[in-house]
């Protein structure tokens, strides 16, 4: 039997749970720091903290951390890491992923979800659901590409960047290091890091 842990039981952990069942996944078992007062994600049991998880990471074939926030993310990947978790990549039986690109662990890619030849993807990226990374893209570690949103040939993305859902990145332009790309924005520019990026054409916002 295919044992799989998910770290955060968040509704994003539940479109993971769903689609790694999709891949023969038969045991998937949440964990949450918010146990035990979360006991339950769904149909599928919490069991515990962190803690217990890597207390017991040895009895799971696969780990995945099913956290949306990019750094709370990466800090979890990384203590799993540390613990000597199997860290694996669910990728739904719905999308399409050539042959001819490849991710690095713990990403998850999900329905209807495309990555087109030669992209690259980070380990612990998001690619949500529809969204569309093309050719010769480079996707930083732990960067969540939203529903619907689209890179065109060329992007980059840096670490812990966040693109809104529906947004737009024109190709070769490049997003630095924790910047966010607000839903809907139409990126022509390149964006620099830890800055916010809004509207049509795409500009900082302002604080």
């Amino acid at each position: 039997m295919m044992r799989l842990a998910i770290l955060g039981a968040s509704g994003h952990g539940k479109v993971i749970a769903d689609a790694a069942e999709q891949l023969g996944w038969q045991d998937v078992i949440f964990f949450d720091d918010a146990w035990p007062s979360v006991k339950e994600n769904g149909p599928w049991s919490v069991n515990g903290p962190t803690e217990r998880l890597i207390e017991r990471v040895s009895e799971f074939d696969g780990v995945v951390v099913g956290i949306g926030n990019n750094r709370t993310r990466e800090e979890k990947q990384c203590e799993l890491a540390r613990a000597g978790a199997n860290l694996v990549s669910i990728v739904h039986p719905a999308a399409t992923v050539s042959s001819r690109a490849s991710f690095g662990p713990g990403t998850v890619v999900f329905a209807n979800a495309v990555i087109n030849p030669c992209a690259y993807v980070g380990g612990g990226v998001i690619v949500n659901t529809g969204a569309v990374v093309e050719h010769d893209c480079v996707v930083g570690n732990f960067a969540h590409i939203s529903p619907n949103a689209v890179l065109a040939g060329g992007v980059k993305l840096g670490q812990q960047v966040w693109v809104g859902a529906c947004a737009s990145i024109k190709q070769l332009v490049s997003v630095g290091d924790a910047s966010i790309v607000g839903m809907g924005a139409v990126v022509t520019k390149d964006v620099g890091s830890g800055v916010t990026v809004v509207g049509n054409p795409a500009r900082i916002r302002r604080q």
